[in-house]
Parts: C-alpha cells; structure tokens; sequence
C-alpha cells in the first residue's frame, strides 16, 4: 500500500516526475515554494523554477506569456491568493484566450486549520468553475493527486488541481482509473438506497459513512466525483435512478461546489439531493479536525442528511 502523505508533498513529487519526462513543463510560485512543495520540482530543475515573489497577478500574466511560446506552466501559490487575489488574471489573461496554464494552489478549505478563515479557501471552486473553460480537479488521496498532475498536462487548456495541506492516507489504488470528467464508483451498485457523491477530503469520510449505514442495513454506494468540470451526469443518474436520493459531501461551501454541481446536472429530474459541506459562513481557526466536526464534515453528518433523506 501506498505510504501516507500530504497532498502538497504529492503534488510536488509529480510535479518532478512530469519534469522529467517534459523539458516544457516550468513551476511557478509566489514566495511559497516551500509550503506549496513546488521546492521538489525546484531542487531539480532551478532553472524551470521561477519565484515571482508576493505577486500573484505579475505570476499568472507571466504564465500566460510562457504559454504562448509553448511551454506548460504549472502555477502554485495559496488557493485563497491564486483562486481569489489573481482571478481577473486567470480569467482574462488565460482562460480567455483559452491558454495552457495550469494552477495548482494550495492549502485549500478549512483543512487550513490555525491559519483561520482569511486564509481558508471555501469558495475556490466555485470561483474556478464559474469560468468558461476551466477544467476542475480535486483529488482525494496522494495516488489522485499525481494522476491529477499527470492528467492536466495532457489537456490544452486551463486545469485547476486543488490542493489539500493535511497528511492522507491512500484510498485508491494504482490501478483505479483517473479519467477526467468521469466519476469513480468506489462502492455499491445502482440498486442501492442513496448515493453518496463525494470529493477531496471528503471521500475517506463518506466511505466511513457507508460502513455505518450499511450496519443500519441502508444500502449506500460511494461515488468519488474527482472532476467537478465537466462533471459526470451520467453517472450519477444511473447509480440513483432506482433510489432518486443523492447526498453530496465537500469541504468547500455548498454554494457553487460540488452540491451546486449536482443540482445543475440533476435539475429537470426526480432525484433529491442534500448536502453536507459549508453552510454559506467563512472558517475559524481551529485543528483541521475539530473544524470539520464544528462544520458538519463528518461520516456522522453524512448518515444524518442519509437517513433524513431516504425517510
């Protein structure tokens, strides 16, 4: 099994072993290298490192130059700056014109933990989703997380990975598919009493809720949505067409994220949906864990709006 590690670390480590595969790739950061773990690529390529300093908008302009002359920028700062100080940059700079830059940011959601709500990102994928043409990834284990690396370098356009600071334990396998906008069953089958549709930080939680509903005799199958755009319909209406009942989990708000997702892409059918993530508030400093129990991100909460859902 797949060793334990931050996301950050495993987003920095993929990011080394695409270098080396692709001259064109080149990291950029925002004075943050070593809490982004862009350092690793660093120590490797200096050369195909660039420190813009604290200057996000200067940083994703600069990507959008690299891209016009053919390289593959990958830019990483945190998501708070990056999602939000530098968004008339990504969206007019890059997304735009279509460009092939890729953002990685990191020390995403209340996982921030002691740094508090100011820096704690819970609108950073709508804020990425909301723009024609973005790709949104958002991994949940360190094994997605360098599929997620590997998978926006392929794609010519803008990507967004979002990047979780807390240390992980794997949950998925080398051998699980990572098809971007296409969700991941990861248990349970259509005939099934509620799908529980997750993402990130979210997963482990959910897989932990299916075990308890299952002890309730309630039938729950896991759906990791990995890509919340394109997202995958499909999907979600063949797991929940028998059941018509979906919960969706998220450590972002539920305004804009993936509960918003699902909405949209389940809107003009039969099937109900709840939603366990952050109800419209800004975070507070507090242990990544306490955080989650204070805002309702937890196996237990999932069980709650599970059972409320299904009657």
């Amino acid at each position: 099994m797949s060793e334990a590690k931050s996301l950050r670390v495993a987003y920095g480590e993929a990011l080394k072993e695409l270098g080396a595969k692709n001259d064109k790739i080149v990291a950029m950061d925002a004075d943050l290298a070593h809490a982004t773990m862009t350092s690793i690529f660093k120590e490797a390529y200096p050369d195909r490192h660039f420190n813009f300093g604290i200057a996000e908008a200067n940083m994703v302009c600069a990507a959008a130059g690299y891209a016009v002359e053919g390289y593959v920028p990958f830019v990483s700062t945190f998501a708070l700056f990056g999602a939000g100080r530098a968004y008339e940059q990504i969206r007019n700079s890059v997304a735009y014109d279509g460009l092939n830059v890729k953002f990685g940011l990191s020390h995403s959601g209340l996982c921030v933990g002691e740094d508090g709500g100011s820096h704690q990102a819970i609108e950073d994928i709508a804020l990425m989703r909301v723009i024609p043409g973005m790709t949104v990834l958002v991994p949940c284990d360190p094994i997605e997380m360098k599929k997620a690396v590997f998978a926006a370098a392929e794609i010519d356009g803008p990507v967004y990975i979002r990047v979780a600071r807390p240390v992980c334990e794997c949950i998925t396998s080398e051998d699980d598919p990572f098809v971007v906008g296409k969700a991941n069953v990861m248990s349970g089958t259509s005939d099934c009493d509620v799908v529980l549709v997750c993402t990130g930080l979210m997963v482990s939680k959910t897989i932990e809720a299916a075990k308890m509903l299952e002890e309730k005799g309630v039938k729950a199958a896991v759906v990791n949505m990995h890509t919340i755009k394109p997202y995958d319909r499909e999907t979600v209406v063949k797991m929940a067409e028998k059941c018509k009942a979906v919960v969706t989990a998220e450590e972002h708000s539920v305004i804009g994220g993936l509960y918003s997702a699902t909405c949209e892409a389940l809107a003009g059918t039969d099937i109900k949906v709840s939603a366990v993530g952050v109800q419209d508030v800004f975070g507070q400093s507090g242990k990544p864990e306490e955080l989650f129990r204070e805002y309702g991100l937890t196996a237990e909460n999932i069980v709650k709006k599970a059972t409320e859902l299904i009657g």
